[in-house]
């Protein structure tokens, strides 16, 4: 049997079957069958997705449900990345951060920048255009050919003596998440683990400098603004092999002091991609909408910076009143799950 599974809108246009056959190149596929039970564990996978005038495929959806009876464990050991085309201007991003939340969820590994996107008119390449040089289409194909080149020759590599990072922006007396946070920490073994505590009126929000002006920065390892992101935030990214964000869900949104450190460390990746850093995340919400944050924090750090998603990625809780994280219904052995999780996948 075949090694990379291709499971692809029935409904297929021209140019998603173009931007499939950029991606393949001489490298053998078997086409996924509803039809026939495919193991999909430890395979490399590609989403091919035609979205409709409403921004979703209700084919991928319905093999994504039917993957999920399989169990929990579906994709555990396969790796995989997203090819999707829109015919309007809108969806590409919201679709593709469906996709992989499920399946990473079911244990998939997503490779940084996992994502080529077509939407109307391939307007979406034109900051491309500027360097290449060439028409818009071709900027697509060559931009999934790219990525093969990184999905079919990616190792998900351990680690010898890993150093974690941990951003949060709150206080352990009254957050949940920073509380289900300290209940996982004491179950890592053998990892580094330096914390940063990303206090109100610390640090500035990107202001969106000109490319050149980011880019002058980062070369210098800075930032237009400066401050303690710089000092502190940027090295320990830097060094680390895998970052950890502690979000509380603030209006199924992370908090704006996280966020802010997401848009600044820009000047970061514009010097070096994250290609070789994990991304974990543990979120606990009020009510609902854990899956929101987790999505967002897939398509900032996944999909646009370039962070590895790990299996399982994120322990996605439900906490209102201070301290009610600790009665969670077999709170502790999750905790201690996610943590191996961590240790597993880095070491």
């Amino acid at each position: 049997m075949c090694d990379t599974i291709l499971i692809a809108s029935k409904n297929r246009s021209d140019i998603l079957n173009n931007m499939i056959k950029a991606f393949m190149k001489d490298n053998a596929f078997e086409e996924y069958s509803p039809q026939r039970h495919i193991n999909l564990k430890n395979k490399k996978i590609v989403f091919a997705v035609e979205l409709n005038s409403i921004g979703v495929c209700p084919y991928i959806l319905d093999v994504l449900n039917n993957i999920t009876l399989r169990g929990k464990d579906a994709l555990l050991g396969s790796t995989a990345c997203v090819l999707i085309k829109s015919p309007t201007l809108h969806y590409t991003k919201s679709f593709s951060q469906q996709i992989i939340f499920i399946a990473n969820s079911l244990g998939c590994i997503f490779i940084g920048h996992p994502v080529v996107e077509a939407i109307e008119g391939f307007l979406n390449f034109r900051t491309w255009q500027k360097t290449l040089n060439i028409p818009l289409e071709e900027i697509c194909y060559y931009l999934c050919r790219g990525l093969s080149d990184r999905f079919f020759s990616f190792k998900f590599l351990k680690k010898q003596n890993p150093k974690v990072s941990v951003l949060h922006a709150s206080y352990r007396d009254t957050s949940n998440t920073l509380t289900l946070w300290y209940m996982i920490k004491k179950y890592i073994d053998g990892v580094s683990i330096l914390e940063h505590h990303v206090e109100n009126g610390t640090i500035q929000d990107c202001i969106g400098c000109p490319f050149k002006t980011c880019l002058y920065f980062a070369k210098q390892k800075s930032c237009f603004y400066g401050g303690s992101i710089v000092k502190e935030i940027f090295p320990a990214i830097e060094e680390a092999d895998a970052a950890i964000f502690i979000c509380p869900n603030y209006n199924d949104a992370i908090s704006a002091n996280l966020s802010a450190v997401i848009n600044r460390i820009t000047a970061l990746y514009r010097r070096n991609p994250f290609y070789d850093k994990m991304l974990f995340s543990v979120i606990v919400s009020g009510n609902s909408g854990g899956d929101s944050v987790a999505k967002q924090l897939i398509g900032a750090l996944n999909i646009n910076k370039g962070f590895i998603l790990p299996p399982y990625f994120a322990i996605m809780e439900i906490a209102n009143d201070m301290g009610e994280i600790k009665k969670v219904e077999n709170i502790e052995n999750k905790a201690q799950e996610f943590a191996q999780n961590i240790v597993r996948s880095l070491c």
